[in-house]
């Protein structure tokens, strides 16, 4: 009676199992219609789905909350750019130095201002009687002398100094442009790069879920057939070694979710415990044609140049400008208004007039200071130029690199697809061997921890080409 009560349990978990395979392959299968991947190599419920044991693999990630609407890689990119960042500081430089080109434009043009002033002198002593009142400084002109101008003041450019200064600043700001698409840039880099580690994070998650589930049934089972006295104590033991493994798995893949998670929430401004969710990794798989499409020849596109080129610009006129502080300098002031010992009519229309000045300033000797000033910016051109062709060979370094990653990346999830569905067959039939008495559980246990190696090096290699795509287009100047 025993033995019958023993062989009608396995009848009912056959049963069960039976009934699960059928749902599990009736379960569509989303993947990308360029890389060719086996549809069991994606996220899919195990053969083994059946009862959690409490406190084990219950509680879900966040990710996995159908409440929450995934977040897609473009909308992070948008949210991105609205954060203080690199990007937001860069646009902030841009901006001082599209003023300092406003400053460097009206150099050109005349300054205005209106100079008043009142100028009090203590009357003269030991005047004899009947001479006026006179103030007793003989390089004044009264006791009480009111001022008050118009005046109009400027630089004549005759050297071309003010030219050197204008084109200087509007190189600068050419470079500080130029710094704020580089800036923009990284920062995408740096979301695309936590954005899939959120995915693949996730995506591990729910494959640790997925196999702890699997496990802890296999124990389950094998905990059955031992009541039975079909197995010995020790495969037992086994199933029960190989759930702890896995519980160890899901404890890693929770903690490392929540650390990933806390990476993408500072780039995208959400508060630590705001809920987020990227879009299924599996989703991501390389599409044909997508890196051939990306060549070397792009690289002299990438704004890093233009920002060498714009710094070496401004370095060039810096010479310039230090070249005509020793030549001589023109400048020009017009004085409107009055300058009279007293406000009532009369006197303030006899001392009211126009006076202009032209003032030419010849430089002597400043001690070798402009020549320096001349040779420093002349070694600021060669370090530009010098920054550039380093620059040059390091982003067609950084080019071919990224494109490696990516080729690579690419075989490697062709090859981890089918790994994947190689490793459930095995499973399964390592399953039925046991089942049927023609394999030891080591088999098993083997064939469950291939299955699970495989699943990861899939999510592996798709968060890798992910992120080498990402720098190949960087390096590409796109």
């Amino acid at each position: 009676m025993r033995g019958e009560r023993t062989w009608a349990k396995l009848a009912q978990i056959l049963l069960t199992f039976a009934l699960v395979i059928a749902s599990a392959s009736k379960m569509p299968c989303q993947q990308s219609s360029s890389t060719a991947i086996p549809t069991s190599a994606l996220p899919s419920p195990s053969l083994f789905t059946g009862p959690v044991a409490p406190g084990s693999s219950g509680a879900t990630s966040e990710s996995t909350d159908p409440a929450i609407n995934p977040l897609t890689l473009d909308e992070a990119l948008r949210l991105a750019n609205l954060q203080s960042s690199a990007y937001q500081q860069a646009a902030f430089n841009e901006r001082i130095a599209a003023e300092d080109v406003k400053q460097a434009q009206s150099a050109f043009l005349p300054r205005v201002g209106a100079p008043l002033g009142y100028l009090y002198t203590s009357p003269a002593v030991g005047l004899l009687p009947g001479e006026p009142r006179a103030p007793s400084f003989i390089a004044n002109n009264a006791v009480s002398e009111y001022q008050g101008y118009l005046n109009v003041a400027g630089d004549i450019d005759i050297v071309g100094k003010l030219r050197a200064t204008l084109e200087k600043n509007r190189a600068l700001l050419a470079a500080a442009h130029a710094g704020t698409e580089v800036a923009r840039r990284a920062l995408a880099q740096a979301v695309v790069e936590a954005y899939y580690g959120l995915a693949l994070a996730s995506a591990q998650l729910r494959a640790a879920e997925q196999n702890l589930a699997a496990t802890e049934e296999f124990e389950r089972i094998t905990s059955l057939l031992l009541n039975g006295g079909e197995v010995a104590p020790v495969d037992l033991t086994r199933a029960q070694l190989q759930t702890t493994a896995r519980r160890d798995e899901l404890e890693k893949g929770r903690a490392n979710e929540v650390i990933t998670a806390g990476a993408l929430r500072v780039l995208l401004g959400y508060d630590f415990l705001q809920p987020i969710e990227t879009t299924d990794l599996a989703l991501a798989t390389p599409a044909d044609l997508e890196i051939q499409r990306l060549t070397a020849e792009t690289i002299s596109q990438r704004p890093e140049f233009a920002q060498l080129e714009a710094e070496r610009r401004a370095a060039e006129q810096e010479v310039r400008i230090a070249r005509a502080e020793r030549l001589p300098s023109l400048s020009y002031s017009i004085l409107g208004g009055f300058d009279t010992d007293s406000l009532k009519g009369p006197r303030l229309k006899a001392h009211s007039g126009i006076s202009a000045a032209v003032g030419l300033n010849i430089p002597i000797f400043d001690w070798g200071a402009s020549r320096s000033r001349e040779r420093q910016a002349r070694l600021r051109v060669q370090i530009a130029e010098s920054q550039r062709t380093q620059a040059l060979r390091g982003f067609a370094q950084q080019f071919y690199a990224a494109q490696a990653e990516a080729i690579a990346a690419v075989a490697r999830v062709r090859l981890a697809g089918t790994g994947v569905a190689l490793a459930q067959s095995n499973l399964d039939a390592s399953i039925t061997r046991y089942r049927a008495g023609e394999a030891q559980i080591i088999e098993v246990t083997d064939a469950q921890t291939a299955l699970v190696a495989q699943k990861t090096a899939l999510y592996q290699a798709i968060f890798d080409y992910q992120t080498a795509l990402g720098r190949l287009r960087q390096a590409a100047g796109q």
